[in-house]
């Protein structure tokens, strides 16, 4: 089988140290040929610009100024010339092969995207000889208004339950594959979410398009999970994330569908609420789902 061509597209903003971890384990194993595009969206003093110029062959895209995940991200798919782009983080380390058996997928035409296993990067577990724990294998969404990473905190070993591959409802973008041509015809990452849950409201519009998207176990990914802003959220992080999951759900779930769901939406929202009040923080949260309903928001 002939494998379709790769781009894999890394936006970066100041994590330099990950980044060239990064780049090296994707140099080291991707397939012959593979296009690598560094998107440096706005870093100080261009440092991400520099880092990836160290590593030969590595294409960089340059924002004068941040625009956040998903512009950079669009950038990067813009500037791919492979068939298929995977969206990496800059805090992830690839596998042997990890490209390769996510690529066979595509055969399938009605494949729009396809999942690898992310794995937690926890080095102490690692050093203490434990098994590593899946960060995601797929995302799964519900219809009430709230996304779930797939096996998030189970074990991976040999009897785990996603060893097998399959159909799995969307694709997170720290390591997702997409098919180029349904990322440019289902209009790429909403820009004004800026970062966070962009990739639940892509898959759904994936979905919506007609497209499958699967799950591959033996793509495998590392990922340092909570690289991006910590283990504790600051307050314009919770009303960001706030923001973007409500939107979520009015942009996708519509018609008959929202009017079944709707008062699932609501006790979820109740849920939630409670949570963050004994969390502290219910202001920025309730903030971020004003902001999703009101125009301009």
């Amino acid at each position: 089988m002939i494998l379709p061509s790769l781009s894999i597209v890394i936006p970066s903003y100041r994590r330099t140290d990950l980044l060239r971890i990064c780049l090296g384990s994707v140099l080291r194993e991707m397939p012959a040929h593979t296009q690598v595009v560094v998107v440096d969206d706005g870093s100080p003093d261009a440092i991400v610009s520099r880092a990836a110029t160290e590593f030969p062959g590595v294409d960089v895209v340059r924002h004068a100024r941040s625009k956040g995940f998903c512009a950079a991200a669009n950038a990067g798919i813009r500037a791919a010339t492979g068939t298929i782009v995977e969206l990496l983080n800059d805090d992830t380390e690839v596998c042997a092969g990890w490209a390769e058996h996510a690529l066979r997928a595509f055969g399938n035409a009605q494949i729009a995207a396809v999942a690898p296993l992310v794995l937690k990067n926890e080095p102490h577990r690692r050093e203490a000889g434990f098994l590593p724990r899946i960060d995601s294998a797929g995302d799964t969404y519900d219809y009430g208004g709230f996304a779930r990473k797939r096996g998030d905190g189970s074990i991976w070993d040999a009897a785990s339950a996603y060893q097998k591959p399959g159909p799995v409802w969307g694709v997170s973008a720290t390591a997702g594959f997409y098919r180029r041509q349904v990322l440019l015809e289902t209009g790429g990452f909403p820009e004004d979410f800026v970062a966070y849950f962009e990739d639940v409201d892509l898959s759904h519009r994936i979905r919506n398009a007609g497209y499958e998207i699967v799950y591959e176990p033996q793509s495998i990914v590392w990922h340092c999970v909570s690289a991006s802003y910590g283990q504790s959220p600051n307050r314009k992080c919770i009303e960001q994330q706030s923001r973007n999951e409500e939107r979520v759900f009015w942009r996708n779930v519509r018609g008959r569908q929202r009017l079944r769901y709707l008062p699932r939406h609501i006790a979820v929202l109740g849920a939630k609420a409670v949570r963050r009040w004994q969390d502290g923080l219910l202001l920025p949260w309730a903030i971020g789902r004003l902001r999703a309903i009101l125009p301009g928001g």
